[in-house]
């Protein structure tokens, strides 16, 4: 599963560019791809020419030996992500006076045993204008429909996708799960604690469960609809969480927020590649469709598989997943409801 010397990346940038050009957001680019310079994936770039885990000049650093996923807690500031991460701004962040402007994005490539993956965060709509069109008038349906045409395309799955990721006791009964619950279990599973805690951060949210919930919600919508929907999912939250992603222009505070910083962001970015990443290969083994039945023995399946890339992206050791457990019932179950039925 994503083993060594496999090279892959899934370039998006064309794509949400072309999305920028359609809502006249592209004045300074003019609408042109040539201002863009070309990603690892289309100018033949090895792994060896981006940024590296450690070069073996210093003390092992946290992060050794991590392979794909990245964990926030073992990074202890930007910059230091920035020697794992090539972090690429357009138009250039060092711009004298440059604040957020509508045409800015950022570039992120992570290189990994082998394998490339690239992210671009563009302008678009936010989970906040989502929230408008949902309550608001006319106008801010309409909004939505302008801008993001993808979103009206697929309003169906991103329903279901709601429905996954959020608790729906109303509907499903009190202790019901969502991806977040997942990624709980997932952490409780962790063998040989006292090694796999590094530091104390391992066991926070932004350690081990932060990791757990973005990768597998994202392997979860991959596999259930495709790569797009969940890349359209994951840009609208970091639109909303932090704009400022896209120029690279942080407050003092903002580079020190312990609960919205740059450097959880960016780590959340990459771990929703590697997500989608293994919800391709997880799709294709089981034949997943959007309109799959699954049952406790899938699910179990599923779900082991994940834990199976963490242990080898990770390093630790997990206790697998078994059909009799509650929250493989109780999200198959689930998984099963959201199929035909989208509660709003």
């Amino acid at each position: 599963m994503m083993k060594a010397g496999k090279f892959r990346a899934r370039i998006r940038s064309r794509g949400a560019i072309l999305w920028v050009c359609l809502i006249g957001l592209a004045n300074a680019w003019g609408c042109s791809w040539n201002n863009i310079p070309e990603s690892p994936a289309t100018s033949a770039l090895a792994c060896d020419t981006l940024p590296s885990a450690w070069d073996g000049t210093d003390s092992l650093p946290a992060y050794a030996g991590i392979r794909g996923a990245l964990l926030t807690s073992r990074f202890s500031s930007l910059e230091e992500l920035k020697s794992v991460v090539r972090i690429e701004y357009f138009p250039n962040a060092s711009e004298a006076g440059q604040a957020y402007r509508g045409d800015s994005l950022v570039r992120l490539t992570h290189c990994s045993d082998g394998q490339i993956v690239v992210s671009i965060l563009a302008q678009g709509v936010d989970e906040g204008d989502f929230s408008k069109a949902m309550t608001g008038s006319f106008a801010d349906k309409l909004s939505i429909a302008i801008h993001s045409l993808p979103s009206i395309e697929q309003r169906q799955y991103l329903k279901r996708i709601i429905v996954l990721a959020r608790r729906r006791p109303l509907y499903l009964g009190e202790g019901d799960p969502a991806f977040f619950d997942l990624a709980l279990s997932m952490v409780g599973h962790i063998r040989n604690k006292d090694l796999a805690f590094v530091s104390p951060a391992d066991s926070s949210e932004k350690g081990y469960l932060n990791t757990f919930n973005h990768i597998t919600a994202q392997a979860f919508i991959t596999s259930l609809y495709s790569e797009e929907i969940a890349d359209l999912v994951a840009d609208v939250h970091e639109r909303q969480t932090m704009p400022e992603l896209m120029t690279g222009k942080f407050s003092a505070e903002q580079m020190v927020d312990p609960d919205v910083n740059p450097l959880d962001n960016y780590v959340d970015i990459i771990n929703n590649e590697w997500g989608q990443e293994l919800g391709i290969e997880l799709r294709q083994k089981y034949q997943i469709t959007p309109n799959t039945s699954w049952t406790p023995e899938l699910l179990t399946n599923y779900l082991n598989d994940i834990q199976q890339y963490y242990r080898w992206a990770l390093q630790i050791g997990m206790e697998p997943f078994r059909p009799q457990d509650t929250v493989v019932m109780r999200f198959s179950h689930k998984l099963n409801f959201a199929i035909s039925h989208a509660p709003d």
